[in-house]
């Protein structure tokens, strides 16, 4: 039994009246019938205002990590509010230019780009590429020699540093597949061949140790190995990438956008770090802005053993339950103030035994095939890890603020499914 969903676990704006939660003045029952299920909800004030904390933390220069959610009209909302945009791949690349932003404000990551994808952000002119790897930069010497091209560039440094998260998103460590290790001396390496060549211009480095920590002291450790490596070139930009973590569930609890930047601050402070710090923010600015909305078609008890609930998504638009075990709350819209009562699994319709939402969850006594359902925290790796398992159709994405709801995606046909094909 738990009592009622934790309110600090919603969106900024979430109210409730006579126990029917609302969202950006939107009440939530309504937007799942008027926009069906399952339903991502975006509170908009929400995200426009970790943006801006972001910005007043780490000033000019701190970029959205658009892998944790982007389309059109996020790009937009971050870059209105004042964030760079980090993308990692050309599809990013490509979303957020068809958004509007301006090349000078986006960041190239990924560890195995394409000459196809370098030739993109030269050509666009991205205000820094992260370099990740040797054969990156022979690919970058390559384009040099055809276009002339000298692209201001990071290089991504792993420092060595075991975040306290799950091995799948955990990125710090020595064994990783990004960046130039420091204790093999690749890092070293790395840095005075960037310096020596005509290819690139260096402007400083960049490290991330993984996802979802919260840890303020793991990101310490990595700046004061990150210190030792770059004391030596006075390089100009430094970026402690993102993998600030959020509460998912009750009882969990996790720094603030600002008290991250202020650890990080402090601990560039006493190292005497004379470069511009930033950083790369994604799931603490979108996770909690965000919940799901599912609707319930089958109740299955077993007595003595547990009751399955199952609703009309599941793996295919939220796959971090399967991935990485992530745990999440469970309420009824209609009845958020209610005492949960009742212990649910909460499943989805996929064809496997390991399609779970929730794998414990709570909701109130009288739950019935028809009500909504809702997961909270689902602003980050949801829509931007879901697919098409079994065919299912993708979710539609509304943005709630002040009494109006807009649709940012929309829900795919089945006509979509075959719009590709030969």
């Amino acid at each position: 039994m738990a009592g009622p969903i934790p309110l600090g676990l919603l969106p900024d704006t979430t109210t409730v009246q006579d126990g029917r939660a609302s969202i950006g003045g939107c009440d939530l029952v309504d937007l799942a019938d008027q926009f069906g299920t399952p339903l991502f909800v975006y509170d908009e004030d929400h995200l426009r205002s970790r943006c801006r904390e972001a910005v007043a933390a780490f000033g000019d220069g701190v970029a959205y990590a658009g892998k944790a959610f982007l389309c059109t009209a996020m790009a937009k909302l971050a870059h209105e509010e004042g964030m760079h945009i980090d993308v990692s791949t050309g599809g990013e690349l490509y979303m957020a230019l068809h958004a509007g932003v301006p090349a000078d404000r986006l960041v190239m990551h990924g560890n195995n780009k394409s000459t196809v994808e370098l030739e993109m952000a030269v050509n666009a002119g991205v205000r820094t590429i992260v370099v990740d790897s040797f054969d990156e930069m022979d690919r970058l010497d390559a384009l040099h020699s055809d276009t002339g091209s000298v692209p201001r560039v990071m290089l991504r440094i792993t420092p060595g540093v075991h975040a306290h998260t799950h091995e799948f998103i955990s990125t710090g460590q020595d064994d990783s597949k990004f960046g130039f290790t420091v204790s093999t001396g690749l890092a070293t390496t790395a840095v005075e061949r960037a310096i020596a060549t005509d290819s690139v211009e260096l402007v400083g480095l960049h490290f991330h140790i993984g996802s979802q920590v919260f840890e303020v002291g793991a990101f310490t450790r990595a700046v004061e190995v990150m210190t030792d490596v770059a004391g030596r070139y006075g390089l100009p930009e430094l970026s402690v990438g993102g993998g600030l973590g959020v509460a998912y569930v009750e009882g969990e609890s996790a720094p603030s956008i600002t008290e991250w930047a202020s650890g990080i601050r402090a601990v560039c402070d006493t190292a005497g770090i004379s470069a511009s710090v930033s950083a790369e923010p994604g799931r603490a600015i979108v996770a909690a802005a965000a919940v799901t909305l599912y609707r319930v078609g089958t109740i299955k008890d077993l007595p003595g053993l547990r009751t399955y609930v199952a609703v009309d998504g599941g793996m295919s638009d939220n796959p971090r339950p399967v991935l990485y075990g992530s745990g999440y709350e469970t309420f009824l819209p209609r009845a958020t103030t209610a005492e949960r009562s009742q212990v649910i699994r909460l499943v989805g319709k996929h064809c496997e035994s390991g399609d779970l939402l929730v794998r414990e969850g709570f909701v109130p006594d009288g739950m019935a095939v028809g009500d909504v359902v809702a997961t909270p925290v689902t602003g980050a790796y949801g829509h931007s890890m879901g697919s098409n398992y079994n065919q299912v159709l993708r979710p539609a994405v509304v943005f709630v603020s002040e009494g109006e709801a807009r649709v940012v995606v929309a829900r795919e046909t089945f006509e979509d499914l075959v719009r590709r094909e030969s």
